[in-house]
C-alpha cells in the first residue's frame, strides 16, 4: 500500500487549493458549453463514468461511485486548446467576411478529488471540476459593421465543488448524493451595440467580470447486475445561481444564468482478458435555462435583453452518446480509449447571436492511458480531438441588421495528467 510522505501530502493539499482557485477556467464548449467527461480517466474513455467510475473526481459524475473506489486521491490538469471562427455572407451592411476568434487560444482546466470509506456501508468523498465555460476573443470585432468597437468576446467559466455520500443498502449496489456548490464568472466586451435593445443599456457590454455562486443536487445510483454487467443512472437538479448583475441588460430575466438540469443511464460490461466496455447517454436540458435556451428572435418583436424571459441564444437540449474501452495490458499498465457524439445544440437561424458562443461541435475522439505502481500510485493522461464543425446560418442574420447569414465554426484538440493516491481497499 502507497503511503504519501507528510511531503506528499503538503504537495497534494496545496495542489487542491490551486485547483479550488483555477477550476472556473472555460472549456469552451464540447457538448454544448459542458466539458465532455468528469474526470481525466474518464475523459480518455470518451467521457464515461456514469457506470465506470477510474477516479476519484468521478464521483462528480455519479456521487453512488463514491463507495466503490475505496480510498484514493487526484489532482489533474487539462490543457484545451479551441479554434472557432465566424463568417458573414449576404450581409448588406459589409462584404462577405470571416473572423478569427482565437486572441486567446490556450485554457488551463485543473481537477482534483478525494473519496473515503467511512463504513462497511458508507463512504464520503468530494471533487472539484471544471462544468464547463465558453470563450471567444475577436480581435477584430464582427459586430464592427454594425457600430461595434472594440475588440469582441465573452469568457464564461463555471466550476462545481462536489461533496458527496454514498451509501450501499446492499453488497454491489450504491445510492449517492453530492451537494453541487457552483461558482461561475463572466464578462463580455465589444457588443454594446446591443444597448439599445436592453431594458438596462448600462449593463450589457464591457462591464468587467461578474461572478456569481448558487448550489445544486445530483443524485445517483451505481450497481453490479453481474459479475460482468454494472449498471449506472444520475439526475442532476438545475443549479439555481445568483444573477450577473453588471450583466443584467444582457442576459434574460436581469442577468439570471443557471446551470442546467441532466440526467443520465450508463453501463460496464467486462469481457475477458481485461477488457472493460462502457457506455452512457446522457440528456442536457439548455433549453430550461432563459439566458442560454430563449431565441434571439423576440429581440426584434419588441422584447428587451434582460426583460423576463428574455431574448437568450436559443439553444435547443442536447444528447450525449459517449462510447469507451479500457484495457488492462499488465498488473502496472492500462490503455483506453472513446468516442462521444452530441446533438446540435444551436439551429441554423441562431447563429447571429452565437458568433459569441459557437458551440457546435459534434464528434469527441479520446485516448488515454493509466500507469500504476505496486504501491498504489498512478499516473494517467489522455488526449482527445474535435473534428472541425462548420454550422452554416439560414436567414439568420435580421433584417434590423441587414439580413444575410453568419456562419459559426470550431474545433478542439486538448490533452490532460493526473496523479492519483490509493490508501486502503477500493473496487
Amino acid at each position: 500500500m502507497f503511503r504519501p510522505s507528510p511531503l506528499t501530502r503538503r504537495i497534494a493539499a496545496s495542489g487542491f487549493a490551486a485547483a479550488a482557485i483555477g477550476a472556473a477556467t472555460p472549456a469552451s464548449a464540447t457538448v454544448g458549453y459542458f466539458d465532455h467527461g468528469i474526470g481525466i480517466q474518464a475523459k480518455g474513455a470518451g467521457g464515461a463514468a456514469i457506470a465506470y467510475p477510474k477516479d476519484s473526481v468521478a464521483i462528480g459524475a455519479n456521487p453512488a461511485s463514491a463507495f466503490s473506489l475505496g480510498n484514493r486521491a487526484d489532482i489533474g490538469i487539462e490543457l484545451f486548446r479551441p479554434d472557432r471562427n465566424a463568417a458573414f455572407s449576404g450581409n448588406f451592411a459589409g462584404p462577405d467576411e470571416s473572423f478569427d476568434g482565437n486572441d486567446t487560444e490556450n485554457f488551463l482546466i485543473p481537477e482534483a478529488g478525494y473519496v473515503r470509506r467511512l463504513s462497511d456501508t458508507l463512504a464520503a468523498g468530494i471533487a472539484l471540476y471544471g462544468n464547463g465555460g465558453m470563450n471567444t476573443d475577436y480581435g477584430r470585432n464582427p459586430f464592427g459593421r454594425f457600430g461595434a468597437t472594440g475588440s469582441a468576446g465573452v469568457n464564461l467559466e463555471q466550476a462545481i465543488l462536489a461533496p458527496s455520500i454514498a451509501w450501499q443498502p446492499v453488497p454491489g449496489h450504491s445510492v449517492g448524493v453530492s451537494l453541487n456548490i457552483a461558482y461561475q464568472r463572466f464578462e463580455a466586451k465589444g457588443i454594446g451595440l446591443f444597448a439599445g435593445y436592453s431594458q438596462d443599456p448600462a449593463h450589457v457590454s464591457d462591464q468587467g467580470t461578474d461572478h456569481s455562486f448558487g448550489a445544486g443536487v445530483k443524485i445517483g445510483y451505481l450497481g453490479e447486475i453481474t459479475p460482468w454487467l454494472t449498471i449506472g443512472a444520475v439526475y442532476q437538479s438545475k443549479t439555481w445561481m445568483q444573477e450577473f448583475d453588471k450583466y443584467a441588460g444582457l442576459f434574460a430575466d436581469q442577468g439570471d444564468f443557471d446551470l442546467p438540469a441532466n440526467y443520465g443511464i450508463g453501463f460496464t460490461l467486462k469481457a475477458p482478458y481485461g477488457l472493460d466496455v462502457t457506455g452512457e447517454v446522457q440528456r442536457i436540458e439548455y433549453s430550461d435555462v432563459g439566458a442560454v435556451g430563449n431565441p434571439v428572435n423576440s429581440l426584434f418583436a419588441g422584447v428587451p435583453l434582460g426583460a423576463d424571459n428574455g431574448p437568450g441564444f436559443g439553444w435547443d437540449d442536447v444528447t450525449v452518446f459517449r462510447l469507451g474501452a479500457n484495457y488492462r495490458l499488465n498488473p502496472n499498465w492500462q490503455v483506453r480509449g472513446g468516442w462521444a457524439y452530441v446533438t446540435q445544440p444551436i439551429p441554423e437561424d441562431q447563429t447571429f447571436f452565437n458568433i459569441l458562443a459557437p458551440g457546435v461541435v459534434r464528434h469527441h475522439f479520446t485516448l488515454g492511458a493509466t500507469w500504476n505502481s505496486d504501491g498504489g500510485l498512478e499516473i494517467s493522461a489522455f488526449g482527445f480531438y474535435a473534428p472541425k464543425v462548420t454550422l452554416e446560418g439560414e436567414n439568420s442574420i435580421p433584417p434590423a441588421f441587414a439580413g444575410g447569414n453568419a456562419d459559426v465554426d470550431l474545433s478542439e484538440v486538448a490533452v490532460g495528467v493526473a496523479v492519483g493516491w490509493t490508501f486502503g481497499a477500493g473496487q
